[in-house]
């Protein structure tokens, strides 16, 4: 596991804010309880944890997931949105049960949570994954309609590739939070920077990993934290998983 940092200038906030960002788990275990992981997250001492999809993989176990939630919720504010593997499940809805009445974190929709940090005006949207079509474009609809612009705001959103969907029709949205595509899987520096293959782009991606903009729509792509022995049909190479930090810096302060 890696934990890589990323800087995002945001003019609306006049404060730092420090956000840890997990992607695809996929039902890994890191230490015993998700201990190594816990400890990843409170060395960075963010002022929130968000959840980006496919924290549980469509055969996985709910324990290690529910493990980690628990223990964030208890330190950290905290929110979570579906991927396509939790989706995928024929146990969606206890899957939800786990995570907001089990776990206590919340569930995001197609709504919203303000984190209430630092007196900072943040407010976080999810969608659910695409693999639901119908409930996708509706979610994605209610937040875009819903959107305070005097805020600084905040959608996640588990597959990279539509992030011109997530846009349109003004979704004026400050940070665009995905994962899904795993890094690529086989990275070679210097030729494959993003990769061989991601899921919904195919061969030779171009947008698995790292900050990418969007006039002024900053997104990041999380590598995600799935292991080779979940993800054995396309192992990584080259490619660690990925403990995502992003660090919500005032224009006067970067």
């Amino acid at each position: 596991m890696q934990t890589v940092h990323y800087t995002v200038t945001a003019d609306k906030l006049t404060e730092p804010v420090r956000i840890v960002f997990i992607s695809d788990l996929h039902s890994c275990r890191y230490g015993k309880g998700q201990s190594s992981i816990m400890k990843a997250i409170d060395d960075e001492k963010p002022d929130a944890v968000l959840f980006g999809g496919d924290l549980i993989d469509h055969m996985g176990d709910l324990k290690d997931a529910c493990d980690l939630l628990k223990q964030v919720k208890e330190k950290y504010p905290c929110a979570y949105t579906p991927g396509n593997h939790e989706l995928m499940r024929n146990d969606l809805s206890r899957v939800y049960s786990m995570v907001s009445d089990e776990a206590g974190v919340t569930i995001l929709l197609g709504n919203s949570i303000d984190l209430g940090v630092k007196d900072q005006d943040i407010r976080v949207y999810g969608i659910i994954d695409a693999w639901e079509y119908g409930d996708h474009g509706t979610q994605l609809d209610n937040c875009r309609d819903s959107l305070d612009r005097d805020r600084y705001n905040i959608l996640l959103a588990h597959q990279p590739e539509q992030i011109d969907e997530y846009l349109s029709d003004g979704g004026d949205f400050d940070l665009v939070l995905s994962g899904h595509a795993h890094g690529g899987q086989w990275r070679i520096p210097g030729i494959l920077e993003q990769g061989l293959f991601a899921p919904d782009q195919g061969l030779f991606p171009k947008r698995t990993s790292g900050v990418f903009y969007e006039g002024s729509t900053v997104q990041v792509v999380s590598r995600g934290l799935s292991r080779p022995v979940r993800m054995a049909v396309i192992p990584r190479f080259f490619n660690r998983p990925e403990l995502s930090v992003i660090d919500l810096v005032p224009a006067d302060e970067k």
